[in-house]
């Protein structure tokens, strides 16, 4: 099982470097993009993963705009050459490693296709390792990220969108490790507890700076793990000094307050304060401008979830207004809103990743799904 990176002295295991050094059928390796106009007309999401264990690539692309969201799916059988990053129509280049790449999905029986080139604005930043397991899953990963922006165009639905860098900013998340995909295992006893878990996730695109923070928090509000921040902007992809900037700054600690629209789970705006190590405390107030469900590329969706088999190769479209769906039905609970964040007198943009399911004593959650 030799690819091409196996002419790099790379290995971790005796093994190729193809063949995961956990036998877990859980393994993942995913890409994961978001791309957003600054006054929130639209946002769009894009994954791609190879589950090397499950024998499955799949990818989606998903654009949410005029009170609509259109989404692409596609799966086939994983190659034997993992950097084959090619499921039908989509495809990914990596034209220079950790600086430069291209998505492309060329045109389908879907109506949705697009080029699009990114465009570094950060270095990248590694989040900490994550580390969890209970009785609904297990979760060991490496993720990092960068912020930039994009260029290129989409189409869907006989519509053209020009995606210029002058308003499209961006994220880029990588991930790879251990993370509940693909079709549920036998399960074994039942529970004695309903799943719960709380997760916020905010990168923020400010003129002179970026700023990141996550966490996640168990039932009583207390954070298992969390991530955050300030990391130095450059003019042009060849300014950045390296794959990992010695200019980011750590924060020492962070915090949030959400406001939630009545009857759900999603946030109707939330209040940050990171701080840093020199006492320096950032307040930032977020305003949802548009939420994207994130079930359009694959997350928590019923029938297209990661790493599901679905044969050699296979395509899906769909589309859904807005104001048709049920805020409060397990697949629309993963959301990521498009927000106008201000600090002070600087203005910024950037999203607001949710997913809350279970208890938070802090918000008042009692059960698996209540509502706000």
């Amino acid at each position: 099982m030799l690819s091409k990176f196996d002419d790099y002295p790379i290995h971790q295991t005796p093994e190729p470097v193809a063949v995961p050094a956990s036998s877990d059928r859980h393994v993942y390796d995913r890409y994961w993009f978001n791309g957003y106009a600054r006054d929130g007309e639209f946002y769009f999401g894009i994954g791609a993963a190879l589950y090397p264990n499950l024998g499955i690539m799949d990818c989606g692309l998903s654009i949410v705009r005029d009170g609509e969201q259109h989404a692409f799916h596609a799966s086939r059988r994983a190659p034997r050459e993992p950097s084959e990053l090619e499921i039908g129509p989509f495809s990914i280049d990596i034209v220079e490693p950790m600086k430069h790449l291209r998505v492309l999905l060329d045109e389908n029986e879907t109506g949705i296709s697009g080029e699009l080139e990114w465009i570094a604005r950060t270095a990248s930043i590694e989040e900490g390792y994550q580390r969890a397991a209970n009785r609904v899953g297990r979760m060991e990963a490496t993720r990092f990220n960068q912020f930039g922006f994009w260029k290129g165009e989409l189409c869907y639905d006989g519509k053209r969108i020009r995606i210029d860098p002058g308003r499209v900013c961006g994220t880029k998340d990588r991930s790879w490790g251990i993370r509940p995909v693909g079709d549920p295992a036998p399960p074994g006893a039942p529970p004695t507890r309903a799943p719960q878990i709380f997760f916020l996730w905010a990168p923020l695109h400010w003129d002179d700076r970026c700023t990141h923070m996550g966490v996640f928090e168990n039932e009583y509000g207390e954070p298992w793990h969390w991530d955050g921040m300030v990391c130095p902007v450059y003019e042009s992809p060849d300014e950045i000094p390296g794959i990992e900037d010695p200019g980011v700054r750590q924060l020492a600690s962070i915090e949030h307050r959400l406001q939630f629209v009545p009857g759900t789970r999603r946030a109707a705006s939330a209040e940050l304060v990171l701080s840093e190590r020199d006492g320096t405390r950032h307040e930032i107030s977020l305003e949802p401008l548009l939420c994207f469900r994130m079930k359009g590329i694959g997350y928590t969706h019923p029938e297209w979830g990661h790493g599901r088999w679905k044969g050699e190769l296979a395509l899906a479209g769909e589309r859904w207004k807005l104001a048709d769906l049920d805020e409060m039905a397990f697949e629309n609970q993963h959301i990521q809103q498009v927000v106008r964040a201000r600090s002070g007198t600087a203005e910024g943009v950037g999203v607001l990743e949710q997913i809350h399911l279970g208890p938070h004593a802090r918000y008042g959650f009692k059960e698996f799904l209540d509502p706000a």
